[in-house]
């Protein structure tokens, strides 16, 4: 697990064009640095969030988080070896021979799949049945990014409810016209959280997310697929060729070195 770097490099050019935008303007930085404004998009986000969600799906879009700054590169060398371990010898010692192997085995839909078909059930119902499970983890996660993408929705709303009471605030001192200017000023950085957080932050993780979860589908259907080939006894070689399909390096040759293990 590494740090992402298009995440973080993202935000950075981000910021720094926005920095650099504003001071090429005439303005200064501590000028975007409005706690008042930040605490009112901020807390009304995270609150309006809070209402639309259970409170377990948003800690659980919290946790999933990790998934935007930190890098998980798939390794499908590890997978696609084990996989092709199990229909080598399988074919050669029948697929009861795998039960041995099920202790060994840390993914629980690899190790779902696999104990279903020791057990005899044939293809077209494991099909199903881990089909209807892809298809009810799937529906789950897509709950995440939606957080993220209702945040992106509520930020900029609540930026314009800061510049609003930034303006009421404002005309309250308009005798005072030198404090109007620097008033007006103030209220519309509540804009520039509102919208700067949604585009930047809120709508990006949502987007990230959804990559990382597609990751982890095509993982679990290249698995199926696999399991499924086992049971109908296809030959290793052609499996091989079959998974390669699946993943975005070079095709590779993984039966060589199953083979001498």
């Amino acid at each position: 697990m590494t740090l992402d770097k298009s995440t973080f490099a993202g935000i950075v050019i981000a910021l720094f064009g926005v920095g650099i935008g504003s001071i090429l303007d005439g303005g200064k930085l501590v000028q975007l640095l409005q706690p008042t404004a930040a605490l009112i998009v901020i807390g009304g986000t995270i609150g309006a969030v809070m209402v639309q969600f259970p409170l377990r799906i948003v800690f659980q879009a919290l946790m999933q988080l990790k998934d935007v700054f930190l890098s998980v590169e798939p390794e499908p060398d590890h997978l696609v070896q084990h996989l092709l371990r199990y229909a080598y010898k399988a074919r050669r010692d029948g697929l009861l021979s795998l039960d041995a192997e099920l202790a060994k085995i840390k993914d629980p839909f690899l190790k779902d799949s696999l104990m279903l078909a020791i057990d005899g059930v044939n293809a077209t119902d494991l099909r199903k049945m881990m089909e209807l499970q892809l298809d009810y983890e799937g529906e789950k996660d897509e709950r995440i990014p939606k957080v993220f993408d209702a945040a992106g929705g509520f930020a900029p709303t609540f930026g314009i409810i800061g510049a609003v009471l930034g303006l009421i605030q404002v005309m309250q001192r308009l005798h005072d016209i030198n404090e109007v200017g620097k008033g007006i000023a103030v209220a519309f950085v509540a804009t520039i959280y509102g919208v700067g957080s949604a585009n930047l932050l809120f709508l990006p993780w949502a987007g990230k997310l959804r990559i990382r979860l597609r990751e982890k589908q095509v993982v679990q259907e290249m698995t199926l697929e696999a399991v499924l080939a086992i049971i109908e006894g296809v030959n290793p070689r052609a499996l091989e060729l079959q998974l390669n399909s699946y993943v975005a390096a070079p095709p590779r040759r993984w039966l060589e070195k199953v083979a001498i293990q």
